[in-house]
């Protein structure tokens, strides 16, 4: 698992810029399950049984996000769940973008 889960996400307050390019490439590496879309999102869909399966997950994904104060938007679908990340504040990805998505790929995994 990647050590980005141990890390907590660091609200942003503005005046920094994304992550771009190569910055993108190290962190990307440790979450290999998802993907950077256009340098500006990172994306993810999961998949499960049925609907309760992925209510739960939904719902465990909004718990994480409020102790970590970082809210992905999430898709909840029959059987998936769709979660998008990026800091909102700078309209782009900063490192706590992908500390949020490696803490919930270990929730999947759990």
């Amino acid at each position: 698992m990647s050590e980005l889960a141990e890390k907590q996400c660091v609200p942003c307050k503005g005046g920094v810029s994304p992550l771009t390019g190569s910055e993108l490439a190290p962190l990307a590496a440790e979450i290999p399950t998802w993907v950077v879309i256009e340098g500006h999102h990172l994306d993810r869909n999961y998949t499960f049984d049925n609907f309760r399966k992925a209510l739960d997950f939904t719902n465990q994904v909004g718990e994480l996000a409020e102790e970590q104060g970082h809210h992905p938007d999430i898709y909840l679908t029959w059987g998936r769940v769709g979660v998008k990340l990026w800091t909102h504040k700078i309209d782009g990805l900063t490192e706590s973008d992908f500390v949020m998505a490696a803490k919930i790929e270990k929730l999947f995994e759990k």
